[in-house]
């Protein structure tokens, strides 16, 4: 456990994924650009950018997302955070910020790398700096009820056909 585990887990999810889209693809070869000139890219103290575990958190029957109203964004995004030195993988950490963050106990998280994204923010550090957020897919047990965090102004299942306005969700 530490930022090298977390970095080889990160550049092997990336060198592994094939993107689904040319965009995708650019964005793939731009963060292990990243992770190639960031030893200790996917912690937080890189304040030049970093690597973020994300979770497309889906209900057993993949037929709602569970999003966040995130309160330093302003809008309805997927769950998930930094990573910590504690987390093995990025993946680990992405489960870890999803069970924190919905209060879902039995989450289950599915092999490899659902998808990348890159977002401008002013996170934790109070400086603007970039997300490379790692999506993960992750399906909740049958009739988990959502607990909201103290991280978050609201949380909410929706349609995964009906997501709210200025949603920046990645859904496939």
């Amino acid at each position: 456990m530490s930022a090298e585990s977390l970095h080889k887990s990160a550049t092997e999810l990336l060198e592994t994924w094939s993107p689904a889209t040319g965009p995708e693809a650019s964005l793939r070869e731009a963060m292990l650009a990243f992770l190639g000139s960031a030893p200790r890219g996917c912690l937080r103290e890189h304040a030049a950018g970093h690597i973020t575990a994300s979770a497309i958190v889906l209900s057993h029957d993949e037929s709602q997302v569970l999003l966040t109203l995130h309160p330093r964004v302003g809008r309805w995004i997927q769950l998930g955070g930094h990573c910590e030195e504690s987390d093995d993988t990025v993946a680990a950490a992405a489960l870890r910020e999803a069970t924190e963050e919905s209060g879902i106990a039995g989450l289950a998280l599915e092999p490899g790398l659902y998808g990348a994204q890159a977002h401008p923010i002013t996170c934790s550090l109070g400086v603007p700096t970039r997300h490379l957020d790692l999506l993960f897919k992750i399906k909740a047990p049958e009739g988990a009820v959502p607990v909201r965090s103290s991280e978050s102004t609201d949380l909410a299942w929706w349609p995964v056909d009906g997501l709210p306005d200025g949603a920046d969700v990645l859904l496939r």
